[in-house]
């Protein structure tokens, strides 16, 4: 049963990796760079990370070259933090700010860079293949009204649904 189900997880999965045409990756992309703690400003809602806030990203070098992801967030609710360790390598090439992440073994998800601060790394915006997946990481915690804007109305023109976004909360 398993010999018959892995191919078919691969051949769903596979189409988890494509690129939409509106959220193009960035290109020049210095992974060294955006290495290091970025903080959620915004996202879409998703079971794993409903609820939490001052929700952190921390990306660091593995030894074999891949990307060591961790995500950590605390819920009011259960007033404890929570946290998830992944694993993300690069999709397509090294210049290129599409990864492709794991939290879950050999199953992959696209991880698309389509907007980033090339000068200092300040921000970025991230999403999946699909429109339901959605981040505004930041290197500050806070961020100014404009920038929000900012973010906002890039996310809109690239087709996602910005009236439900979660502006997360920092302390």
């Amino acid at each position: 049963m398993k010999k018959l189900l892995l191919p078919i997880i691969s051949l769903i999965c596979s189409g988890c990796m494509t690129i939409p045409e509106s959220r193009q990756p960035v290109t020049n992309f210095d992974l060294d760079q955006y290495l290091g703690k970025w903080y959620e400003i915004a996202r879409l809602d998703h079971p794993f990370e409903r609820g939490l806030e001052q929700v952190t990203a921390e990306y660091s070098l593995n030894f074999d070259g891949s990307v060591k992801v961790l995500n950590r967030g605390f819920s009011v609710k259960k007033n404890e933090w929570s946290q998830a360790e992944g694993r993300a390598k690069y999709a397509k090439d090294k210049e290129t700010g599409y990864l492709k992440v794991s939290f879950f073994g050999p199953f992959y998800a696209s991880y698309i860079i389509f907007e980033l601060d090339k000068e200092n790394y300040e921000y970025a915006y991230i999403s999946g293949k699909k429109t339901n997946y959605l981040w505004f990481l930041s290197r500050n915690p806070i961020v100014s009204e404009k920038e929000k804007q900012k973010f906002i109305k890039r996310a809109k023109a690239a087709g996602f649904n910005t009236d439900e976004l979660i502006f997360v909360k920092h302390d």
